[in-house]
Protein backbone atom coordinates (compact mmCIF):
# COMPACT_ATOMS: atom_id res chain seq x y z
CA UNK A 1 0.00 0.00 0.00
CA UNK A 2 1.29 3.76 -0.68
CA UNK A 3 -0.13 6.83 -0.22
CA UNK A 4 -1.22 9.45 -2.38
CA UNK A 5 1.23 11.64 -3.51
CA UNK A 6 2.00 15.30 -2.33
CA UNK A 7 0.06 17.80 -4.59
CA UNK A 8 1.48 21.61 -4.41
CA UNK A 9 -0.66 23.44 -2.24
CA UNK A 10 -0.41 20.02 -0.03
CA UNK A 11 -0.49 20.54 3.30
CA UNK A 12 2.82 18.89 5.53
CA UNK A 13 2.17 17.83 9.11
CA UNK A 14 4.82 17.85 11.92
CA UNK A 15 5.27 16.16 15.43
CA UNK A 16 8.12 15.64 17.42
CA UNK A 17 8.62 11.71 18.31
CA UNK A 18 12.05 12.31 20.08
CA UNK A 19 12.82 15.65 21.04
CA UNK A 20 11.11 19.16 22.51
CA UNK A 21 10.97 21.22 19.10
CA UNK A 22 12.90 24.21 18.49
CA UNK A 23 10.37 26.19 16.90
CA UNK A 24 13.01 29.00 15.63
CA UNK A 25 14.62 26.05 13.53
CA UNK A 26 11.00 24.87 13.16
CA UNK A 27 9.74 28.01 11.64
CA UNK A 28 12.85 27.98 8.91
CA UNK A 29 11.70 24.90 8.20
CA UNK A 30 7.68 25.76 7.87
CA UNK A 31 9.12 28.73 5.68
CA UNK A 32 11.19 26.86 3.68
CA UNK A 33 8.52 24.31 3.02
CA UNK A 34 6.18 27.28 2.59
CA UNK A 35 8.34 28.59 -0.48
CA UNK A 36 7.95 25.35 -1.91
CA UNK A 37 4.47 25.64 -2.16
CA UNK A 38 3.25 23.76 0.89
CA UNK A 39 1.10 24.52 3.87
CA UNK A 40 1.99 23.21 7.12
CA UNK A 41 0.66 22.70 10.39
CA UNK A 42 2.25 21.36 13.63
CA UNK A 43 1.66 19.03 16.56
CA UNK A 44 -0.11 20.73 19.41
CA UNK A 45 2.31 19.04 22.01
CA UNK A 46 5.90 19.64 19.95
CA UNK A 47 6.82 22.05 22.82
CA UNK A 48 5.96 20.07 25.70
CA UNK A 49 8.32 18.45 28.10
CA UNK A 50 6.12 16.66 30.50
CA UNK A 51 8.90 13.55 30.87
CA UNK A 52 12.24 16.13 31.06
CA UNK A 53 13.11 15.49 27.64
CA UNK A 54 9.62 14.78 25.45
CA UNK A 55 6.44 15.16 25.54
CA UNK A 56 4.74 12.45 27.13
CA UNK A 57 4.29 9.14 25.01
CA UNK A 58 0.54 9.71 24.78
CA UNK A 59 1.06 13.17 24.09
CA UNK A 60 3.39 12.50 21.35
CA UNK A 61 1.63 9.97 19.74
CA UNK A 62 -1.75 11.98 19.99
CA UNK A 63 0.16 14.63 17.85
CA UNK A 64 0.92 11.70 15.29
CA UNK A 65 -2.67 9.81 15.45
CA UNK A 66 -4.27 13.84 14.96
CA UNK A 67 -2.12 14.42 11.82
CA UNK A 68 -3.07 11.37 10.40
CA UNK A 69 -6.97 11.81 11.06
CA UNK A 70 -6.75 15.62 9.47
CA UNK A 71 -7.89 14.96 5.85
CA UNK A 72 -5.83 17.96 4.69
CA UNK A 73 -2.77 16.54 5.78
CA UNK A 74 -0.92 14.27 3.18
CA UNK A 75 2.70 14.10 4.79
CA UNK A 76 4.12 13.49 7.84
CA UNK A 77 7.61 15.03 8.12
CA UNK A 78 9.14 14.16 11.88
CA UNK A 79 12.60 14.52 13.17
CA UNK A 80 15.51 11.94 15.01
CA UNK A 81 16.38 12.35 18.52
CA UNK A 82 16.04 9.75 21.00
CA UNK A 83 12.79 7.72 22.44
CA UNK A 84 10.85 7.83 19.99
CA UNK A 85 10.33 3.69 20.22
CA UNK A 86 7.98 5.27 23.81
CA UNK A 87 4.82 5.63 21.42
CA UNK A 88 4.69 2.66 19.25
CA UNK A 89 2.20 1.26 21.70
CA UNK A 90 0.23 4.45 21.22
CA UNK A 91 -0.14 4.39 17.23
CA UNK A 92 -3.39 4.17 16.09
CA UNK A 93 -2.36 1.78 12.88
CA UNK A 94 -5.96 0.87 11.95
CA UNK A 95 -6.27 4.44 11.49
CA UNK A 96 -2.87 4.70 9.07
CA UNK A 97 -4.73 1.83 7.33
CA UNK A 98 -7.98 3.50 6.74
CA UNK A 99 -6.03 7.43 6.03
CA UNK A 100 -2.27 6.60 4.71
CA UNK A 101 -0.21 9.12 4.56
CA UNK A 102 3.47 9.57 3.52
CA UNK A 103 5.92 9.20 6.25
CA UNK A 104 9.42 10.45 5.99
CA UNK A 105 12.56 10.55 8.70
CA UNK A 106 15.55 9.20 9.37
CA UNK A 107 17.26 7.70 12.22
CA UNK A 108 15.47 7.74 15.53
CA UNK A 109 12.37 7.16 12.85
CA UNK A 110 13.45 3.74 12.66
CA UNK A 111 11.16 1.79 14.96
CA UNK A 112 7.95 4.38 13.66
CA UNK A 113 8.91 3.78 10.12
CA UNK A 114 9.36 0.36 9.92
CA UNK A 115 6.51 -0.49 12.89
CA UNK A 116 4.09 1.64 11.00
CA UNK A 117 5.13 -1.26 7.49
CA UNK A 118 4.91 -4.08 9.51
CA UNK A 119 1.12 -3.67 10.97
CA UNK A 120 -0.42 -1.73 8.02
CA UNK A 121 1.75 -2.54 4.94
CA UNK A 122 2.18 1.25 4.15
CA UNK A 123 5.36 2.04 2.27
CA UNK A 124 6.96 4.52 4.29
CA UNK A 125 10.63 6.32 3.58
CA UNK A 126 13.71 6.62 5.07
CA UNK A 127 14.60 10.16 3.79
CA UNK A 128 15.02 13.85 5.15
CA UNK A 129 13.73 14.84 8.60
CA UNK A 130 11.73 18.00 9.28
CA UNK A 131 14.85 20.43 10.50
CA UNK A 132 16.36 19.27 6.62
CA UNK A 133 14.57 21.37 4.66
CA UNK A 134 15.34 24.83 6.81
CA UNK A 135 18.74 23.78 4.26
CA UNK A 136 17.41 22.39 1.80
CA UNK A 137 20.27 21.14 -0.82
CA UNK A 138 19.66 20.29 -4.51
CA UNK A 139 20.64 16.70 -3.95
CA UNK A 140 17.79 16.30 -1.17
CA UNK A 141 14.79 18.45 -2.85
CA UNK A 142 15.01 16.38 -6.60
CA UNK A 143 15.05 13.08 -4.10
CA UNK A 144 11.89 14.70 -1.89
CA UNK A 145 10.29 15.90 -5.42
CA UNK A 146 10.69 12.09 -7.45
CA UNK A 147 9.56 10.45 -4.44
CA UNK A 148 6.66 12.45 -2.85
CA UNK A 149 5.51 15.35 -5.46
CA UNK A 150 2.93 14.50 -7.58
CA UNK A 151 3.96 16.23 -11.48
CA UNK A 152 7.29 14.35 -10.80
CA UNK A 153 8.05 11.18 -12.42
CA UNK A 154 8.39 8.56 -9.51
CA UNK A 155 11.59 7.32 -9.58
CA UNK A 156 12.69 3.73 -11.07
CA UNK A 157 16.14 3.52 -9.92
CA UNK A 158 17.81 4.33 -6.79
CA UNK A 159 19.51 7.53 -7.85
CA UNK A 160 22.89 8.93 -6.15
CA UNK A 161 25.26 11.17 -6.47
CA UNK A 162 28.08 9.86 -5.11
CA UNK A 163 30.68 6.57 -5.86
CA UNK A 164 29.11 3.58 -4.45
CA UNK A 165 31.88 1.02 -3.30
CA UNK A 166 30.64 -2.89 -4.13
CA UNK A 167 32.21 -4.50 -0.86
CA UNK A 168 30.89 -7.91 -2.06
CA UNK A 169 29.61 -8.29 -5.06
CA UNK A 170 26.52 -10.15 -6.68
CA UNK A 171 22.80 -9.65 -7.21
CA UNK A 172 20.08 -9.66 -4.94
CA UNK A 173 16.11 -9.07 -4.79
CA UNK A 174 13.72 -8.25 -1.52
CA UNK A 175 11.41 -6.19 -0.28
CA UNK A 176 13.33 -2.54 1.49
CA UNK A 177 13.62 -2.72 5.39
CA UNK A 178 16.21 -0.59 7.58
CA UNK A 179 17.13 2.44 9.13
CA UNK A 180 19.85 2.99 11.97
CA UNK A 181 22.05 -0.12 12.59
CA UNK A 182 21.42 0.05 16.53
CA UNK A 183 17.73 0.74 16.49
CA UNK A 184 17.04 -1.25 13.86
CA UNK A 185 19.18 -4.36 16.23
CA UNK A 186 16.89 -3.26 18.74
CA UNK A 187 13.94 -3.23 17.32
CA UNK A 188 13.85 -7.16 15.98
CA UNK A 189 13.18 -7.87 19.74
CA UNK A 190 9.91 -4.91 20.41
CA UNK A 191 6.63 -6.83 20.24
CA UNK A 192 5.13 -4.30 18.46
CA UNK A 193 7.35 -4.90 15.26
CA UNK A 194 6.84 -8.08 13.51
CA UNK A 195 8.54 -8.92 9.74
CA UNK A 196 7.17 -11.34 7.66
CA UNK A 197 9.32 -15.01 8.06
CA UNK A 198 8.65 -16.05 4.14
CA UNK A 199 9.60 -12.59 2.73
CA UNK A 200 13.11 -11.74 1.35
CA UNK A 201 14.00 -8.75 2.73
CA UNK A 202 16.89 -6.25 1.15
CA UNK A 203 18.68 -4.54 4.28
CA UNK A 204 19.54 -1.22 4.33
CA UNK A 205 21.43 0.51 7.61
CA UNK A 206 23.54 3.43 8.33
CA UNK A 207 25.84 4.92 11.36
CA UNK A 208 28.29 7.85 11.66
CA UNK A 209 31.26 8.63 13.68
CA UNK A 210 29.08 11.05 16.14
CA UNK A 211 27.83 8.33 17.53
CA UNK A 212 29.65 5.16 17.03
CA UNK A 213 33.37 4.16 16.76
CA UNK A 214 33.78 1.44 14.11
CA UNK A 215 33.91 -1.27 16.70
CA UNK A 216 30.67 -0.25 18.00
CA UNK A 217 29.05 -0.19 14.51
CA UNK A 218 30.27 -3.55 14.12
CA UNK A 219 28.61 -4.91 17.42
CA UNK A 220 25.41 -3.66 15.98
CA UNK A 221 26.02 -4.84 12.95
CA UNK A 222 26.81 -8.33 14.35
CA UNK A 223 23.33 -8.37 16.48
CA UNK A 224 21.64 -8.08 13.42
CA UNK A 225 23.86 -11.15 11.83
CA UNK A 226 23.14 -13.08 14.53
CA UNK A 227 19.32 -12.61 14.93
CA UNK A 228 16.90 -15.56 12.98
CA UNK A 229 15.94 -12.24 10.61
CA UNK A 230 19.36 -12.62 9.05
CA UNK A 231 17.79 -15.80 7.06
CA UNK A 232 15.73 -13.73 5.35
CA UNK A 233 18.38 -11.23 4.09
CA UNK A 234 19.31 -11.13 0.66
CA UNK A 235 21.66 -7.95 0.62
CA UNK A 236 22.73 -4.80 2.33
CA UNK A 237 23.28 -1.54 1.27
CA UNK A 238 25.20 0.45 3.96
CA UNK A 239 25.17 3.79 4.05
CA UNK A 240 27.50 7.29 5.00
CA UNK A 241 29.49 7.14 8.47
CA UNK A 242 32.05 9.23 7.89
CA UNK A 243 33.59 12.18 4.83
CA UNK A 244 35.81 8.94 4.02
CA UNK A 245 35.00 5.98 5.30
CA UNK A 246 37.85 4.18 7.42
CA UNK A 247 38.95 1.12 6.42
CA UNK A 248 38.15 -1.11 9.08
CA UNK A 249 34.66 -0.58 8.61
CA UNK A 250 34.47 -1.39 5.01
CA UNK A 251 36.23 -4.48 6.05
CA UNK A 252 33.46 -5.15 8.48
CA UNK A 253 31.16 -5.49 6.18
CA UNK A 254 33.00 -7.10 3.57
CA UNK A 255 33.36 -9.62 6.12
CA UNK A 256 29.62 -9.99 6.77
CA UNK A 257 29.30 -10.07 3.19
CA UNK A 258 31.60 -13.06 3.10
CA UNK A 259 30.12 -14.74 5.31
CA UNK A 260 26.90 -14.64 4.48
CA UNK A 261 27.13 -14.69 0.23
CA UNK A 262 25.25 -11.63 -0.32
CA UNK A 263 26.12 -8.58 -1.91
CA UNK A 264 27.26 -5.68 -0.22
CA UNK A 265 27.46 -2.11 -0.87
CA UNK A 266 28.41 0.78 0.23
CA UNK A 267 27.28 4.56 -0.37
CA UNK A 268 27.43 7.91 0.90
CA UNK A 269 23.67 9.09 -0.66
CA UNK A 270 22.54 8.49 2.75
CA UNK A 271 22.33 8.31 6.40
CA UNK A 272 23.45 11.39 9.26
CA UNK A 273 25.83 13.48 6.67
CA UNK A 274 24.55 16.08 3.98
CA UNK A 275 22.75 13.69 1.84
CA UNK A 276 19.19 12.32 2.08
CA UNK A 277 18.65 10.08 -0.91
CA UNK A 278 15.13 8.44 -0.16
CA UNK A 279 14.71 5.14 0.25
CA UNK A 280 11.46 2.96 0.47
CA UNK A 281 10.58 0.48 3.27
CA UNK A 282 8.70 -2.08 2.03
CA UNK A 283 9.21 -1.58 -1.41
CA UNK A 284 10.77 -4.43 -3.37
CA UNK A 285 13.87 -3.28 -5.16
CA UNK A 286 16.78 -5.57 -6.54
CA UNK A 287 20.69 -4.69 -5.95
CA UNK A 288 23.20 -5.01 -8.44
CA UNK A 289 26.72 -4.67 -6.40
CA UNK A 290 28.81 -5.14 -9.49
CA UNK A 291 26.95 -2.78 -11.48
CA UNK A 292 26.40 -0.39 -8.57
CA UNK A 293 22.44 -0.12 -8.99
CA UNK A 294 19.24 -0.29 -7.07
CA UNK A 295 16.20 -0.66 -9.09
CA UNK A 296 12.68 -0.38 -7.79
CA UNK A 297 9.72 -2.52 -8.58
Amino acid sequence: MQAERLRKGGTIGIFCPSHVADMKRYAQTARALERLGFAVKFGKNVCLDSYGYAASAEERAQDLNELVADEEVQMVLFNGGESAVEILPHIDYEAIRRHPKLFCSYSDATSILNTIHARTGLVTYYGPGAGDFADLRLYNYEQFCAHFVQGYEAPKAFVSDSEWKTLHGGSCEGRLIGGYSALFALLLSNRYFRYDGQEKYLLFLEDHEMFSNVGEAATYLGFVEQSAFMERVTGLIFGQYAAEAPEALLRCLQRLGERNNIPVVYTDAFGHGARHAVLPIGRRAKLDADAQSLLFE
